[in-house]
């Protein structure tokens, strides 16, 4: 096996698993800073119906995704199960409010599954694959890509909303 294959699967075995409505998805747990109970968030006027707005972490200034309205799911609900991940992502620290989080599943290699090709109706770009745990099939996100599209937000634009 060569270092980048190693390398790959040594950061990529343990997944945080959460719910959004029926569906169960995964991030690669290196990614994951905390997880808390969803807060009131500070609305940013102009923003996009999925960025709620930033909080106030711990001195830090953090963006935070509805992921449900990211990517255009059924309405967000918000409850007692509501959960925010704080995801420290290529240097930028930015929330994801989730309908819920299960547990941290390893995968091996062998569990992962290339993402499947729709076509161009079906955006893909933002599923890094399928894993595969028993009978349940887990939607691996690339989470890098979605943060870095936020509706097409700039990188520079995401860390100024975090500014």
């Amino acid at each position: 096996m060569s270092d980048k294959n190693s390398n790959a699967a040594a950061a990529a075995d343990e997944f945080l698993s959460f719910t959004l409505g029926e569906e169960h998805y995964g991030v690669d747990i290196l990614k994951v800073q905390e997880i808390r109970g969803y807060d009131a968030v500070t609305r940013l006027p102009d923003a996009p119906d999925y960025i709620k707005g930033v909080i106030n972490l711990r001195g830090t200034i953090v963006p935070v995704i509805d992921l449900r309205l990211k990517l255009r799911l059924k309405e967000a609900r918000y409850d007692a199960f509501t959960v925010m991940i704080v995801l420290n992502v290529d240097d930028r620290v930015v929330g994801i409010v989730v309908d819920s989080v299960s547990d941290v599943i390893p995968l091996s290699q062998e569990q992962i599954r290339p993402t499947p090709e729709f076509g161009a109706n079906v955006d893909t770009r933002f599923i890094s694959g399928i894993g595969t745990v028993d009978d349940r099939m887990l939607i691996l996100l690339d989470i890098e890509t979605l943060i870095n599209s936020a509706a097409d937000l700039s990188p520079q634009e995401l860390e100024d909303i975090a500014a």
